[in-house]
């Protein structure tokens, strides 16, 4: 006989099916665990439940709960869309990646628009995704124009508008896309 037919892993057990009292403590461990919006909870939640199943007599209430956890301030929307929202851009992603992330995650609009970007930090998301890359003034060598357009379209998908993606490839210098940052901040304050 093979030692493979002998497993030592015991096989794993079903989980029991959630009621009230698990949901609760499913949710608070989840709050605890992981900065979330109201939205991604809900569906976290009617997950397991799907998974689990339920077996309390009472429907379970997944929007009570998460009301509840909104309430309570365990679960803030404005504050998860302030954080995800700045760092995103501070990794080098544009405004329009930065707004698709935060509908993805069920953010309000008003609060999304609350949080959008002002120029300088467009501005300086696009040079920080440059520089990480190495696309524009920051490449080594001599750029080629089929690497050119490849770098603008990777710009693009980061969500980046085509006036600052433009204005990044077409430096001839690092000093310039910097004078530009600070122009921006300069207006702003």
């Amino acid at each position: 006989m093979s030692d493979r037919q002998y497993s030592t892993k015991r096989p794993k057990r079903p989980s029991k099916p959630l009621d009230s009292t698990r949901l609760r403590d499913l949710a608070l461990a989840y709050v605890a665990r992981f900065s979330t919006s109201a939205s991604k909870l809900e569906t976290y939640l009617k997950r397991k439940i799907r998974e689990r199943g339920w077996e309390d007599e009472a429907e379970p209430d997944v929007a009570g709960l998460c009301a509840r956890y909104v309430e309570l301030g365990y679960v803030d929307d404005a504050l998860y869309a302030k954080s995800k929202a700045g760092g995103l851009l501070n990794r080098g992603y544009g405004p329009r990646r930065v707004s698709q992330a935060l509908y993805a995650a069920g953010i309000d609009e008003a609060i999304r628009e609350d949080v959008a970007p002002d120029e300088w930090r467009k501005r300086e998301a696009v040079q920080t995704m440059a520089r990480k890359r190495r696309f524009g003034p920051y490449y080594q060598g001599d750029l080629q124009p089929d690497r050119r357009e490849k770098q603008i379209a990777a710009l693009l998908r980061a969500g980046h508008g085509f006036d600052h993606v433009r204005k990044v490839m077409d430096a001839t210098s690092e000093r310039m896309i910097e004078e530009w940052i600070e122009q921006a901040r300069d207006e702003e304050y």
